[in-house]
């Protein structure tokens, strides 16, 4: 949803609110800066602000291409800053830009926010963080650019320290659970790790070249400010490092667990087969004694009138036998077990 306020930052420190552009510019004469924040704004939204402001049409094509990196870059009557702002919630990671443009006497903001509720909050919290910091804010947009900046860095170690969690919950699960893992949790992590990551590497970047002087509308006191910005920068960049080793760690710990949990399996089963191979081995040659004996030729070969002394003699064998396989197949499966 497209929205847009103005703002007249007096030298007094105080945030006067404007219902138009051409209210703001009178207010501006008379001391401080100006502070212009657009959400969703339309090309001709922008464009308006070319001639007045002297704005790049370059940097208002980057407002309104989504598919940017962090970046800074310095006009001759303005710089520009992207920035990337990140929402982690259901599992899923929302990207979008913010772009500011700073100069000597104001600073634009363009967000895009996405959802409504979304943006709502954020507006809020940044107003919050605005006001708490009035004292520096009255100083210079540049302050305010930091002020600015600063939160939006705060709202990406939320995302990471949510993202930390799944990890971490991830790991329970393959060491207590690893049969009920999905391997492809740790990918989709992994995955927004790498967004992450992307973002940050670019980020630094912008911060070094504020911290260099790059731009002639950062202040020497102002430059210490944006240098803690940097340094939470370069800790959180540490932290996904860190978070995509331990993710290729779970998955060979992951693969470790289920091949050992398929070898011991495959050995369950291993043993059952030998354990039916060795009552096969023995009742076989048993099963063909017990076949000739059930039918007449044993009788015959032993006379009709010898059964009383023939079959408990043939029972007998049978026993014998049976017992002189099982032990010989013990002892040939001991043996085989000492070679190995």
């Amino acid at each position: 949803m497209a929205e847009k306020r103005f703002f007249h930052v007096t030298p007094a420190g105080k945030l006067v609110p404007a219902a138009t552009f051409e209210e703001l510019r009178n207010a501006g004469k008379a001391g401080g800066y100006l502070w212009l924040d657009f959400v969703d704004p339309t090309r001709e939204e922008l464009a308006a602000l070319v001639e007045p402001l002297g704005i790049h049409p370059v940097a208002v094509d980057d407002c309104l291409d989504a598919d940017q990196v962090p970046k800074f870059n310095d006009f001759p009557q303005h710089s520009f800053v992207l920035f990337n702002r990140f929402r982690y919630a259901k599992g899923e990671l929302e990207i979008t830009e913010l772009d500011v443009f700073l100069a000597k006497s104001f600073l634009i903001t363009v967000s895009h926010a996405g959802p409504s509720e979304a943006a709502a909050r954020l507006t809020a919290k940044l107003d919050e963080a605005i006001r708490a910091e009035l004292d520096n804010v009255r100083r210079g947009p540049d302050y305010l650019l930091h002020v600015i900046l600063d939160h939006t860095v705060d709202d990406t170690f939320v995302t990471i320290e949510a993202l930390e969690e799944e990890v971490d919950r991830a790991e329970e699960t393959i060491l207590q659970e690893p049969a009920a893992f999905k391997p492809e949790e740790l990918i989709r992590l992994r995955h927004l790790l790498l967004a992450l990551r992307k973002s940050l590497l670019h980020e630094r970047e912008v911060l070094v070249k504020i911290c260099r002087k790059d731009s002639p509308y950062v202040s020497e006191k102002a430059i210490y400010h944006f240098r803690d910005i940097y340094d939470h920068l370069a800790k959180f960049f540490e932290v996904i490092e860190i978070g995509r080793e331990m993710i290729t760690s779970l998955m060979e710990v992951y693969l470790s667990l289920i091949n050992n949990e398929m070898a011991r399996s495959a050995n369950n089963t291993n043993r059952v087969v030998r354990r039916l191979t060795l009552i096969t081995t023995i009742f076989m040659p048993l099963t063909l004694l017990a076949g000739i004996g059930g039918m007449s030729e044993w009788s015959m070969m032993t006379g009709p009138s010898n059964w009383k002394i023939a079959y408990p003699v043939f029972l007998a064998v049978m026993v014998v036998l049976g017992v002189a396989n099982y032990y010989g197949l013990r002892w040939l499966e001991s043996r085989n077990r000492d070679r190995d």
